[in-house]
């Protein structure tokens, strides 16, 4: 049982109102709270600041329904399946129930919760291979992720990931996000044609439904109105999905407010379209990111500088 794991005035495991358990989390610098069902995040607040991760009111918590917002797992298709083959959107692994394999608090007064998938004859009617997922998630000062796929058989595989991290924003249409200048990225509202991204900020006017293929680097969410930045850096993600609803799409979406659409702003460390992962017989991947704010300087009325 979860509750094993409790660590006391620290970590503690807890049902919600329909039964899908998960842990609330309170270290020296941040808060947050994970749910077994997608070993999904949905808070990570450093302490003195606002919420980092958007997650829907609406959200109804039930079990084999996906959670909106905060940071779903998806594995081991992105999107609708491309393959004829039946399976939800984005997976399976962001609804199904995983294994709590460990959580200690560290030295640095982080705590480290490790949390297992494998394969199962529910999996296997969507997902032939046999495959083992381990997810580690540090909480701290920065939120580090860190998503292995190991094959556990002999057969090789290709599957899609991602940390699908909802961002929360003061309003999506004054943010901004750079790291992804000069970069090429697949439309997927445009008839999922391959553009170039320019050398200017990228800024969210419409819906937004870009994933940019061979981008490796550290993308920062810019919000002026709530003075931060909020910093995306990743290893063993060749991905980077930009992704926000607009008005039309939210209306259609049961677990989202009409106005949620202006609050968050999906920035996902992904291996994804091109960058799908291929792993042979015995073989594994890491995929990891991490989120830190960074709050921007300003002018007091003595003319110092301050934060």
């Amino acid at each position: 049982m979860a509750e094993l794991f409790d660590i006391p005035g620290t970590l503690r495991w807890q049902r919600g109102p329909n039964g899908l358990t998960h842990a609330v989390i309170s270290t020296p610098t941040a808060d947050a709270e994970l749910y077994l069902q997608g070993a999904h995040l949905t808070n990570w607040t450093p302490h003195g600041q606002r919420p980092v991760l958007f997650l829907s009111p609406k959200n109804p918590f039930v079990a084999g329904k996906a959670i909106r917002g905060g940071v779903p797992i998806i594995f081991p298709w992105f999107g609708p399946r491309r393959d004829g083959k039946p399976g939800p959107d984005h997976g399976f692994a962001r609804t199904t129930e995983w294994t709590l394999e460990s959580a200690r608090a560290r030295d640095d007064g982080t705590i480290e919760i490790l949390l297992t998938l494998t394969s199962s004859a529910a999996t296997r009617e969507l997902f032939a291979p046999d495959f083992l997922l381990r997810f580690r998630v540090t909480v701290g000062s920065t939120l580090e992720m860190e998503l292995e796929t190991h094959t556990v058989s002999t057969e090789a595989f290709r599957f899609e990931a991602a940390l699908h991290a909802y961002l929360a924003v003061s309003d999506v249409r004054h943010a901004s996000v750079t790291g992804l200048e000069g970069t090429v990225y697949i439309d997927k509202t445009d008839g999922f044609k391959r553009k170039s991204r320019d050398a200017q900020p990228l800024r969210i006017a419409k819906e937004t439904d870009q994933v940019y293929v061979n981008t490796s680097g550290p993308c920062i969410v810019h919000d002026p109105a709530w003075n931060r930045r909020i910093v995306v850096e990743k290893s063993g993600s060749e991905s980077t999905v930009i992704w926000n609803p607009w008005i039309e799409k939210t209306e259609t979406m049961s677990d989202m407010e009409p106005d949620g659409w202006k609050q968050m702003l999906c920035v996902e460390a992904a291996n994804v379209a091109d960058n799908a992962v291929h792993l042979p017989p015995g073989g594994s991947h890491k995929m990891s990111a991490s989120l830190c704010v960074e709050l921007h300087r300003r002018a007091n009325l003595s003319g110092r500088r301050e934060l």
